[in-house]
């Protein structure tokens, strides 16, 4: 049995070597390479997010998320929408985030759809949404919110070719484009 990854150990890594990698209940897991298509999404959804958010909220990608310290379970979610004001608080936590987005990639499915999910929910995140790419449509967008009685995420609405959200912000981005 391989020894469980703690944060004290994670937290001396350099960023190269943190930069591929997650950590799942202490286990290191690899992160698959992302596609120009996954990365240019995911940059949309971001700068749609941080300008319909405003000033108090940041939207950026590619950092981590501490969701727990024992045993550590640290992910990297393709966008996260988080308070302005703890932009220099490194790992990210659970209770400066609104909302995580996971952009589903080939390989990685069952991950965004079920285990993700489960770890935010668990952490306390209010919002995750999941967008999937399927071929020659327009991104669909699977929004769920957290019903704090059960710690579990229940569906909002999907919707396809433009992404929504309802308070504490608003925002409206016509997908289609990309």
């Amino acid at each position: 049995m391989r020894p469980l990854i703690t944060a004290e150990q994670y937290d001396s890594w350099s960023e190269e070597v943190c930069a591929d990698i997650e950590v799942s209940d202490g286990l290191l897991v690899r992160r698959p390479s992302r596609s120009h298509m996954h990365n240019r999404l995911a940059r949309f959804l971001a700068n749609a997010l941080e300008t319909a958010a405003g000033p108090e909220w940041y939207a950026d990608g590619n950092f981590d998320v501490r969701l727990q310290d024992v045993p550590l379970t640290n992910r990297c979610p393709d966008v996260v929408l988080y308070r302005a004001s703890t932009i220099d608080v490194m790992p990210a936590r659970p209770e400066h985030i609104l909302l995580l987005v996971e952009v589903v990639s080939p390989g990685p499915e069952t991950t965004d759809r079920i285990t993700k999910p489960a770890q935010y929910a668990k952490a306390g995140i209010q919002y995750y949404w999941r967008v999937e790419q399927f071929s020659n449509a327009d991104p669909k967008v699977f929004t769920y919110e957290l019903d704090p009685k059960t710690a579990t995420y229940r569906a909002s609405e999907a919707f396809t070719g433009l992404v929504k959200a309802t308070a504490p912000f608003k925002v409206t981005a016509d997908l289609t484009g990309l």
